[in-house]
């Protein structure tokens, strides 16, 4: 601790967590276009339900890591912010129907780079510059006046609403996990596929390490690092800072994080024989990917969150904003993928 910046320890916590969700996705097809997309129209469940697994193992680790003082919750943005359901809704549809057009969210766009796809790159890039127009640049103003976002005025989870009808938290999260789990293993495809369910639980437990690792670093610098977990908007758009203008300090735990995935991702990539450098033919497919990766990049800001960063980490927090934002993501993605299947032309 003394010899080791305190950003550089945040920045490994992240590069770990990262590393294991980036061959998450190479090794066990965690992706969240990829589901939805395999889903509708692939007519495969797996790697929908895995988010089931996933889920259920980041809701049980960090609930019960909250419930054993490892991890504080309410010092995430999360619990501290005050929700917007309208942001949420907005914001995810947005996010998700940009993530249709990319063809990736802001994370799988990482584990593609990493997989040597060039055209990841671009997408990468736009929606961390646009992220920080509408997080901190010449869309604040707007953003912040259409959907503000002051500190919390109390509660606004989960297990604080159903503390009001009488049920314990143990109970509450114990239920939710449980279902997800029965859901996710009730697909006989998925329980055949042993190496995707390890590397869901792998994703799951990467959300957990992040919470604690950032938790324990907050307490031992008085609050200098910031409590939270893998997200992929605000924190692209850090990371390309950080590579512009820094060489010594500014470290961070989403430059960790970022730079972890595509870590995890390139070996995923090499283990598996996948790596091939691939670019961009067709220009028409290569603005489609531009304007969604906009759309991502405002969209995710607007919801405080990407697919992973309120999809996977807030709805492990189990604060509202997850879920809601999750299916937001969800439905915005199938509309972008129906149009994009049937020519953007009416039925």
């Amino acid at each position: 601790m003394e010899t080791v910046p305190i950003g550089v320890l945040a920045a490994i916590i992240g590069l770990i967590g990262g590393t294991v969700l980036g061959l998450a996705a190479r090794l066990g097809e965690f992706c969240t276009l990829g589901a939805i997309e395999t889903a509708l129209y692939g007519e495969d469940q797996r790697r929908l339900r895995l988010w089931g697994i996933v889920l259920a193992v980041a809701i049980l680790g960090t609930q019960f890591g909250a419930m054993a003082g490892l991890i504080n919750l309410r010092a995430t943005l999360y619990h501290d912010l005050q929700w917007s359901p309208l942001g949420s809704i907005i914001g995810g549809l947005v996010f998700g129907y940009g993530m249709a057009l990319a063809g990736n969210c802001g994370f799988g766009a990482l584990v593609r780079f990493g997989g040597g796809d060039l055209r990841s790159l671009v997408v990468v890039v736009v929606m961390g510059i646009f992220g920080f127009i509408a997080l901190s640049g010449p869309l604040a103003p707007l953003r912040i006046a259409l959907f503000p976002q002051p500190a919390a005025e109390g509660p606004q989870d989960i297990l604080h609403s159903a503390s009001l009808i009488g049920l314990p938290p143990l109970v509450v999260v114990t239920a939710i996990s449980v279902g997800l789990l029965i859901w996710a293993l009730a697909y006989a495809p998925l329980r055949h596929s042993p190496r995707m369910i390890l590397w869901g639980i792998a994703a799951g437990l990467a959300v957990v390490w992040c919470f604690a690792g950032t938790t324990w670093l907050s307490e031992v610098s008085l609050g200098a690092i910031t409590v939270e977990g893998p997200s992929f908007t605000a924190p692209v758009g850090r990371t390309l800072i950080f590579l512009m203008t820094s060489t010594a300090g500014g470290i961070t735990f989403s430059v960790g994080s970022v730079v972890g995935v595509m870590a995890g991702a390139l070996i995923g990539s090499m283990i598996r024989g996948l790596f091939r450098w691939e670019a961009c033919e067709d220009p028409r497919e290569l603005g489609r990917q531009v304007g969604g990766a906009v759309l991502m990049g405002i969209g995710g800001v607007v919801a405080m969150g990407c697919s992973v960063g309120q999809g996977l980490t807030g709805f492990a927090t189990l604060a509202w904003s997850g879920p809601v934002t999750l299916a937001a993501i969800g439905i915005g993605a199938a509309i972008g993928l129906r149009q994009l299947i049937s020519g953007f032309q009416p039925d």
